[in-house]
């Protein structure tokens, strides 16, 4: 990446993709948060400038500077990437930990975070604004759609299909081939041996339906 990235977020999150940023030698302009309280203060050297619709900052994305968002909340994410598609007409990058291991034979679309030894396996698919941490495993031709979550050490066996939105919890393990519904939720550290429907949360070992 030959521009510089303005990272919107200076959470937990934030400090994890200004380290991947760092790490590939990347250079951080800045960045952006909708806490007040945080404005001038920086991280590592870093500024945290001001807020995240701040236009004077946001007239710089495109040409010269890429974006990053390093927000967990998932709706909040999605304004943001709304936003920066309709006022900049650009998409976010991807921040991609250089210990991750990812298959030049994977598809990845923009603005994911994969943290550090995380594994994409080949012919393993990624959509847009997902964010894997720490050591999660998608196997071969695992499917994941967009504004996916994926836990600390979850692993998804070979075929496993993930719809957009939903949630996989540290440690749970999903055996291969099933589907996991848009909106659903799956525990830390649960084993899912069969479908989770649309909006469903399961938990345990097996995986039981959560009501």
């Amino acid at each position: 990446m030959e521009n510089p990235v303005l990272i919107f977020g200076a959470g937990s999150l934030g400090r994890q993709a200004f380290d991947i940023f760092q790490r590939n030698e990347v250079l951080v302009y800045g960045f952006l948060d909708d806490n007040a309280e945080l404005h001038g203060q920086e991280i590592g050297d870093v500024t945290i400038l001001g807020d995240t619709d701040d236009g004077g900052f946001l007239k710089l994305l495109g040409a010269k500077c890429e974006a990053f968002i390093a927000i967990g909340e998932r709706s909040v994410r999605q304004r943001l990437v709304e936003m920066l598609i309709e006022r900049r007409k650009i998409m976010p990058v991807n921040a991609i930990h250089n210990t991750a291991v990812v298959s030049a034979m994977a598809t990845l679309g923009h603005g994911n975070l994969v943290a550090a030894r995380t594994v994409i396996a080949p012919s393993a698919r990624l959509g847009h604004h997902c964010q894997l941490q720490t050591g999660a495993i998608l196997e071969a031709f695992v499917e994941v759609g967009d504004y996916v979550n994926i836990g600390a050490g979850a692993i998804l066996n070979d075929r496993v299909k993930v719809g957009d939105n939903a949630f996989i919890g540290p440690g749970a393990i999903l055996v291969a081939g099933i589907e996991v519904g848009k909106n659903a939720r799956i525990g830390a550290g649960s084993v899912v041996i069969e479908n989770v429907p649309a909006k469903g949360t399961v938990f345990g070992n097996p995986a039981q339906k959560v009501k």
